[in-house]
């Protein structure tokens, strides 16, 4: 019987992919373990595996087509097999996702916002009531996954979470309707034409990093109730003793600021655990360990690798391993694994001379510290007016899950690991 090869979640936060580059066509043989078709996702474009062995019988999605997850997008067939002309994959009809012309928006976005949500379709492969889960149900409406082409694994042939994991890498639905991520509607444009002259502006297309990176912060700063303290710190023994690591290690390796404000707030997550909290609808999760995630700059947007057990890790395994990812971040070869799963994030611009921002959750974490740079200030020291190298800090927090005393405990925390430097080396 025909294969449908559904477009399947490739990264954490991937709701839809835009099919970069289709590497086979219709009618060549495929092979398990080839490379299938290129899709741009909100990270980065990666490459969708054939699974399945037989011939590409029919492209779905053309180059450039937005599709969610859960969304058919070619069609298998064994060799020699014949297929009738009328044979749709189920879930053909949903429409792909395409990004709305400025000149229809504002025709489209009050279509869209009428269309009631569509409820989950049910399974029509099985008969009788599928055995699952409900975590299993859960992760399979979450990634598009048809519960009724899926043999569980349990207890009574039930389909438990390992089934869906692994339905999600093979990438490949067997029949069924698939359960589409339905993006939210557009919110209108302003009706008549831009208030600009065309020869004064150039169109850049969003990528889909573009698109999420907004829809996500657009989101955190709906949903997440936040709240900002800011703390000043003095970074003159730091930068001392910053100065006397990098000359001993004699090239060896290089510490920077940054490396040492990662394993600060590592240590101070731990004096502190109440600050390294996740907010979840029916409980709070509250993280045994301090995987830092690291706001890297990238072309089109940011991405934010995560440094794992970082309280666990020396000073120098977290430099190196800080260089090692965002090298990686900018080539575009993270792994999704080695960007989600943070529970803390930071953010530093003191690099570009910025001395203070606030910056936006980024959930579910509980909290973000927004770094500024290092500058010499003149402040009030036993009262006498000295000069010191001074940075400030300022911590974002979602108030559902880091209170004001929580924030200002760590901020204090933080204070004291970075004016003590030589207590992130112990």
């Amino acid at each position: 019987m025909p294969i449908d090869v559904f477009m399947t979640q490739l990264s954490p936060t991937m709701t839809e992919g835009k099919i970069a580059r289709w590497l086979k066509k219709e009618g060549d043989t495929l092979e398990s373990g080839e490379i299938l078709a290129e899709v741009e996702t909100d990270k980065a474009t990666m490459e969708m595996e054939v699974v399945d062995e037989g011939v590409l019988h029919k492209i779905l999605q053309p180059e450039g087509a937005v599709v969610p997850v859960g969304t058919p997008i070619a069609v298998i067939a064994e060799e020699g097999e014949e297929v009738a002309d009328d044979y749709q994959p189920e879930g053909a009809a949903q429409e792909t996702v395409s990004e709305t012309p400025v000149e229809a928006a504002a025709e489209a976005a009050p279509a869209a916002a009428a269309t009631p949500a569509p409820q989950e379709a049910a399974p029509v492969a099985k008969p009788g009531r599928i055995k699952a889960s409900p975590l299993a149900r859960r992760l399979a409406k979450q990634k598009g996954i048809n519960l009724a082409a899926i043999t569980g694994t349990g207890p009574g042939g039930r389909i438990v979470k390992a089934d869906i994991e692994k339905a999600v890498r093979r990438g490949i639905h067997l029949g069924g309707t698939a359960t589409a991520t339905v993006t939210p509607p557009v919110r209108p444009l302003p009706q008549g034409p831009l208030p600009y002259h065309e020869d004064e502006y150039e169109r850049v297309e969003n990528t889909m990093m573009r698109k999420a990176i907004a829809r996500r912060l657009s989101e955190s700063k709906q949903q997440v109730p936040h709240f900002y303290l800011t703390i000043d710190v003095a970074m003159d023994r730091l930068m001392d003793l910053r100065a006397q690591l990098n000359e001993a290690a004699d090239g060896a390796f290089r510490l920077s600021v940054n490396d040492f404000i990662i394993k600060a707030v590592a240590r101070a997550l731990s004096d502190v655990p109440a600050a390294n909290a996740s907010w979840m609808e029916s409980h709070t999760l509250q993280h045994k360990h301090a995987h830092i995630s690291v706001a890297v700059a990238i072309e089109g947007g940011l991405i934010t690798p995560v440094i794992r057990f970082a309280e666990q890790k020396g000073i120098v395994d977290i430099s190196n391993e800080v260089k090692e990812l965002a090298g990686r971040a900018r080539a575009g070869e993270l792994k999704p694994e080695e960007y989600s799963g943070g529970t803390f994030s930071i953010s530093n611009l003191g690099m570009y001379g910025i001395k203070q921002f606030a910056a936006i959750v980024n959930p579910p974490e509980g909290a973000i510290l927004a770094v500024g740079g290092t500058e010499d200030r003149a402040v009030v020291e036993n009262g006498q007016v000295v000069v010191k190298k001074m940075m400030s800090l300022t911590l974002s927090c979602d108030h559902r899950v880091v209170d004001g005393a929580v924030g200002a405990e760590f901020l204090a925390a933080l204070k004291k690991h970075l004016e003590t430097p030589a207590s992130v080396l112990l």
